[in-house]
């Protein structure tokens, strides 16, 4: 398949093992190279999320968050139209990797500046004539802007995916090995964050409007800023 030109509207897709879609997020080009694709997308961008999972957002309630890891393991769940907000969000994908790297961009002042890293550990790309498919794994590494700390999140979700099934011990195994391969990377300053400076410095190109999902429009509603 051709790589995807710059400034083209891809649709990034989680999809379970069922084949079902979990959630959809319309991002934009910014490369497409054999060591990764790079998109991204700025508040407003169209998504559709699960039901459950944009309750829980919206009301802060991880106990909805866990009735949407329930949902999943069913097999049983409705997706809701929304739009991410808040901040600019910079997405790094290695084709093969079980993981990507997220930048994460909020206003400063006039401009923007970059809030964290954030490491999602998720399946390797399966392009799509409209964008990539992947799915969200659930456990996360939020790291400094200056990549001089880090901190594991949402390990008590991974843990009860697990419980249900939903990463099975196959993956598992993947995640645990993409851990140890995106700490070395911090540590040594190689993948992306040898060029954490110039990442670090990107902004949104504003001659590109939001990104829409393909077929009807989305309505407008929210998607949490941090990801994962």
């Amino acid at each position: 398949m051709r790589g995807f030109e710059t400034g083209r509207t891809v649709v990034r897709r989680d999809v379970h093992r069922s084949g079902r879609v979990w959630s959809e997020l319309a991002l934009r080009v910014v490369a497409d190279t054999g060591e990764a694709l790079v998109t991204a997308c700025p508040p407003g961008a169209q998504a559709r999320w699960p039901a459950l999972y944009a309750q829980a957002r919206a009301a802060g309630d991880r106990a909805v968050r866990t009735e949407a890891f329930d949902a999943m393991a069913a097999g049983e769940w409705d997706l809701a139209a929304a739009a991410w907000q808040e901040t600019d969000l910079l997405l790094w994908k290695p084709p093969t990797s079980w993981f990507s790297v997220n930048a994460f961009f909020v206003p400063d002042g006039d401009g923007r500046r970059l809030r964290n890293w954030y490491v999602n550990f998720e399946h390797p790309t399966r392009r799509t004539e409209d964008g990539f498919d992947t799915l969200d794994l659930t456990v996360d590494l939020v790291v400094a802007p200056d990549l001089t700390g880090w901190e594991w999140k949402d390990e008590d979700e991974y843990a009860h995916v697990r419980r249900l099934g939903i990463v099975s011990d196959t993956e598992h195994r993947a995640v645990d090995a993409a851990r140890g391969e995106v700490l070395a990377m911090l540590t040594e300053r190689s993948g992306v964050f040898a060029q954490a400076e110039r990442w670090g410095s990107w902004r949104w190109e504003p001659a590109w409007p939001a990104p829409c999902l393909p077929g009807p429009a989305a309505a407008a509603g929210r998607v949490a800023p941090e990801g994962g």
